[in-house]
């Protein structure tokens, strides 16, 4: 006989069978990091890279589901260098936006992939390692900088519905520790998105719910409200737990705000380009406290998910988030 839970991890794994949408990961696979896209319930994965020359890593979808973001290492030794590309949603059509650059997203009306540049010109697989956040227009390919050129040190950019604020987590630049950030997107104004204490921000498609980790074992979401002056944010609630032997990161809401996925394994590198043996792209219910499943199987790095919409399935409200 079922426990309650398991009912509902059954029902769950039947919900994404049905879901009109795909998952964009990154996984290590053949000795070389590869962006993979899968149906929402893990089955068929596709590589849409297959570049041996490069490692592809860190990809977010445009809200429209149409292009990816990402980042790519290239090169080895002194010449490696960490880069922004976009392309298709199917592999074809790679732009540079911009080298020696990490951290992108795009835009609430996914005409604009921001970015951070690196904060030198040697290689670093820190991900806090950067100076500056810039603008990439993708229509005529021009680059500004953002207002405040202050900003530094951050990372797991989040430009949050509405266009205004740009969400992120900060370490040790700007005069904060440890923090997430409200970045105002067209203004020199940095608030401590209190009570967000954590990282990794990630705001639902309708702006009114923020997911983010509490900790390397706990994700947790709240209420947002976007109109305030810096965001408001609400009681956080327990999404996704684990023990801790392992640890869960690396949350993104679903197109219809139903679900959140996220990456889960063993204690170890969660960092991007790093190795993370054992983990895997799991979903939550976002209405339930502590109901997820495991969709991949391999354990080869799986990291960094992130959703669109399957061909076909139309637009919907779109999202824009970074990790």
């Amino acid at each position: 006989m079922r426990t309650t839970a398991e009912a509902e991890r059954a029902k769950l794994r039947n919900e994404l069978t049905k879901a009109p949408y795909r998952i964009v990961f990154e996984r290590f696979d053949d000795r070389d990091w590869d962006l993979f896209m899968m149906k929402a319930d893990g089955s068929r994965p596709v590589n849409l890279t297959h570049n041996a020359a490069a490692h592809e890593m860190y990809p977010h979808a445009s809200p429209d589901g149409r292009r990816i973001c990402f980042v790519a290492d290239e090169g080895t030794g002194r010449s490696k260098v960490r880069s922004v590309y976009t392309m298709n949603a199917d592999g074809s059509g790679r732009t540079l936006v911009a080298a020696n650059a990490r951290q992108p997203c795009w835009s609430p009306d996914g005409k604009t992939v921001l970015y951070a540049k690196g904060e030198y010109d040697r290689f670093t697989y820190s991900s806090y390692g950067t100076k500056g956040l810039f603008f990439y227009d993708v229509a005529t390919g021009t680059r500004r900088q953002h207002p405040n050129r202050s900003i530094l040190h951050v990372c797991y950019l989040c430009w949050a519905p509405g266009g205004r604020w740009i969400l992120g987590t900060v370490h040790g630049g700007m005069g904060f520790g440890h923090a997430n950030l409200a970045i105002e997107a067209d203004g020199r104004r940095v608030f401590d998105l209190r009570p967000v204490q954590g990282c990794r921000p990630d705001v639902r498609p309708d702006g009114k719910k923020i997911a983010w980790n509490a900790t390397d074992q706990i994700i947790v979401i709240a209420d947002l409200d976007l109109t305030s002056q810096p965001p408001k944010v609400g009681k956080p609630q327990v999404l996704a737990r684990c023990d801790k032997k392992h640890k869960v990161y690396h949350a993104d809401w679903s197109p219809d705000g139903k679900y959140v996925a996220f990456s889960y394994g063993p204690d170890g590198s969660q960092h991007v380009g790093q190795m993370a043996r054992g983990w895997h792209i799991c979903v939550a219910d976002a209405a339930q406290r502590n109901v997820w499943v495991v969709l991949t199987k391999e354990g080869l790095s799986n990291k960094e998910p992130d959703w669109l919409h399957a061909p076909g399935a139309g637009k919907g409200p779109g999202k824009a988030r970074a990790k």
